[in-house]
């Protein structure tokens, strides 16, 4: 069994990759092509995915029983004692949160200079 994912990718793309998969949902593809045609098939995604992102999951014969493979993806697989794990990127940076206003709010200053 091959799945492949497909973000935001050429629609030529898409149309290669239906002569040999089937398109369940839009950009994902499943099959079971030979491990040739599957190598092929990754070749030309990396080729012309261009600024998309892809995915490759494929059955294998290991003790997890699949391997896969991204293309131009943040999260980028890792080998961890012969397990193949998905390294997320560290998100550390997120967009700051904006602090308390200076000055006055708007019920001090009907306080402080009424309400009028």
């Amino acid at each position: 069994m091959t799945v492949i994912v497909l973000t935001n990718c050429p629609a030529g793309l898409r149309g290669f990759l239906t002569r040999w998969l089937l398109e369940i949902s839009a950009g994902v593809f499943i099959g079971n092509p030979s491990a040739r045609i599957r190598d092929i098939l990754w070749e030309e995604v990396e080729q012309y995915a261009g600024q998309g992102r892809a995915l490759l999951a494929h059955t294998t014969n290991n003790e997890q029983g699949f391997t896969f493979r991204t293309h131009d993806h943040a999260w980028h697989p890792a080998d961890h004692e012969g397990f193949t794990l998905i390294r997320r990127p560290n998100i550390n940076t997120r967009p700051a949160t904006p602090g308390p206003q200076s000055g006055w709010s708007k019920a001090a200053k009907r306080r402080r200079f009424g309400r009028g």
